[in-house]
This record gives structure tokens, sequence and C-alpha cells, in this order.
């Protein structure tokens, strides 16, 4: 039950819990909060197969530090409803809930555009152990993470985002983790003045002996519903290795300070 979660939650705890996670996607765009603005994140997210089902209540804030550099945290709530299948054929069902683990974050634009029209971020992040360690909620440990993130518009109504990555994964006193890389693609289209389309593969591996590549994709789609608060909805399933066999999401985005 917790193999596909913790290798799941190690690409998205330095993105989907932090406040850069372009909405409702895994996959980051290179473009830091406007300065002297704040951007709220909020929603709420599924994850499960038949032995668990995850839910997250993420809440992220960033600030636009200077042009071209933002901060920012994440933090939330979180839900499961475990099933387990005991030697003896029985089923065992029970709950767990808490609050989730706290991500630091920034996004550096260091290059507005490169020869290939690329806008081109680094990302780092910390992952603090503020998730209940005991109900196998989280790691309780520290985690760091560094990110490349690429975005090129195509026209005036598409856009491509690319993202790589490496986590330094916290390791346990009673247990042996590795670190992990992580990678993935990102697509928009502008369908309407107000509507546009997301999709997303986006790919983690863990850096040990044998072990797979794990695969998934999201689409979904943004929705401005008035000036500076856009409303999002996606959903996704694995394309290989061990992860959910479903995902979705549903939140919002809001920008406002500044001039």
């Amino acid at each position: 039950m917790r193999v596909w979660k913790e290798a799941v939650l190690a690409v998205s705890l330095m993105t989907a819990g932090a406040a850069f996670a372009a909405r409702p996607l895994t996959i980051d765009d290179a473009d830091p909060v406007d300065t002297g603005r704040f951007e709220v994140e909020a929603g709420a997210a599924y994850s499960g197969d038949s032995d668990c089902d995850h839910w997250d209540f993420p809440v992220g804030l960033a600030y636009g530090v200077l042009p071209g550099l933002a901060v920012g945290a994440g933090f939330g709530g979180q839900f499961e409803e475990r099933n387990e299948v005991l030697e003896s054929g029985a089923k065992k069902h029970h709950t767990e809930s808490g609050v989730g683990d706290l991500v630091i974050s920034a996004k550096w634009q260091f290059l507005e555009e490169c020869p290939l029209g690329a806008r081109h971020a680094l990302v780092p992040s910390v992952k603090f152990p503020t998730a209940d360690e005991d109900e196998e909620l989280g790691s309780g440990e520290t985690d760091y993470d560094l990110m490349w993130v690429a975005s090129r518009a195509f026209g005036e109504k598409a856009g491509a985002h690319v993202n790589a990555g490496y986590s330094w994964i916290g390791e346990p006193d009673d247990e042996e983790v590795h670190d992990v890389v992580h990678y993935g693609v990102a697509l928009d289209y502008q369908l309407t003045e107000a509507v546009q389309w997301v999709g997303e593969v986006f790919a983690e591996k863990e850096l040990s002996d044998g072990a797979d590549t794990v695969v998934q994709y999201s689409t979904g789609f943004r929705w401005s519903a008035v000036e500076d608060l856009v409303l999002d909805l996606a959903g996704g399933s694995k394309i290989k290795g061990d992860a959910p066999d479903f995902t979705a999401t549903a939140g919002l985005k809001w920008t406002f300070g500044g001039e």
C-alpha cells in the first residue's frame, strides 16, 4: 500500500506541496510571480487504488520579491482510507488524517529568453517533516530538491514546459531510501479567451538497483473566472510503474497586490 505512495510523493513533495506548481499540473512553468504581487493556490487532490485512497488539501502562498525571483511556502492537510488484506483473508479498513509536510521554495528565472525562445528558471525546495511519521503520513525526514524549468510559447495560444529535477531524500534510521530523479513535459492551449486546456506526462526514478521508472499522465482545464482568479480541474492515471490507478485535482489560483 505504501510503496506507490512513497514513490509518487517523492516527485510531488517539491511541486504540488509548494506554491509554484502550475495548477492543476505537477509540471511547473518558468514564470515567477510578478514583483510585489502575491499568489495563493488552494485545492483538493485525490489519488488511489484498491489498497489506499488518499486526499490532500494543499494551500500555497508565493510572493514576488524581485524581478525574476519569488519565494513561497506550501502546507495543508491530508486524509487516507487504507484497506489491508490480512493473512486470514479478511479485510481491515481504517483511516488516518493529519497535516502535511511544510515545503519552502524559491523560483529564480535566470534567463528570460534563450536562442531557442525559451524562458529558464531554477526552483530549489526544502520539505520539512511536519506530517505524522508514526501514522505513515510522512517520512519524518527533511528532503531537498533542485529543479530546472524551461517554458516556451508557440504563437499566441500554445505553450510547452519542460522540468528536470533531483530530490535528496532524507533517510530514516530504520529504513533504506534512495534519492530520486524526476522529469516531464506539459503542454497548454488556449481554447477560448477564458478556457485553457492543459496536459502533461511526468516520470520519476529512484536511484537504486532494479528500481522501475514510474510514468504518469494528467490532463485538464483552466478557467479564468474573473481577473486574477483561475479555477482548475484535472485527472490522470499511470502509464507504467507502481503508481495510483487514478488521480484527480481541483482548485484555484488567486493573484493580488502590487500596483
